[in-house]
């Protein structure tokens, strides 16, 4: 494994234990060279799998997109990364458990939704308001009102 800081091919685990939902193993591990250290996860590949956007147009499922998201929506609030990684990871386990080739991005962004609506409002309510693309105040008022109830 390189060094993602000096990129010396020469670095040592450290410590290694399953990932929270034991589909991964995260592994601490430490440069020889320049001694910092990293965490990187060790996963079964999984099968290719398609998403079909809208204007069906299909492109590669890219985790780092659910993650981006996420992390935009979190921005400022009191969400730990940990709690975005974790967050990814249920979604992307649903993903995947549905056992399909094809999935709508919509199902993705309902997914993330249900989740966000769970850890963080705010960030439930700016994930909502890019995803379902609102128009205007009262589409997003409708939003809040759904969530208050």
């Amino acid at each position: 494994m390189k060094c993602p800081y000096c990129g010396a091919d020469d670095t040592k685990v450290i410590d290694s234990r399953p990932a929270e939902d034991n589909s991964a193993i995260r592994r601490r591990r430490q440069c020889e060279q320049c001694t910092k250290r990293f965490t990187t996860y060790e996963k079964v590949e999984s099968i290719p799998l398609i998403v079909i956007k809208k204007g069906n147009i299909r492109e590669p499922y890219d985790r780092g997109k659910i993650e981006a998201g996420i992390l935009r929506s979190c921005h400022k609030r009191p969400v730990s990364y940990d709690q975005i990684v974790s967050t990814v990871e249920e979604v992307e386990n649903a993903i995947f458990n549905m056992e399909q080739k094809e999935i709508q991005s919509e199902v993705i962004g309902e997914l993330v939704m249900e989740r966000l609506k769970a850890l963080d409002q705010v960030a439930y309510v700016r994930f909502a308001s890019v995803y379902r693309e609102f128009k205007d105040v009262n589409t997003f008022m409708d939003e809040l009102a759904k969530l208050l109830k």
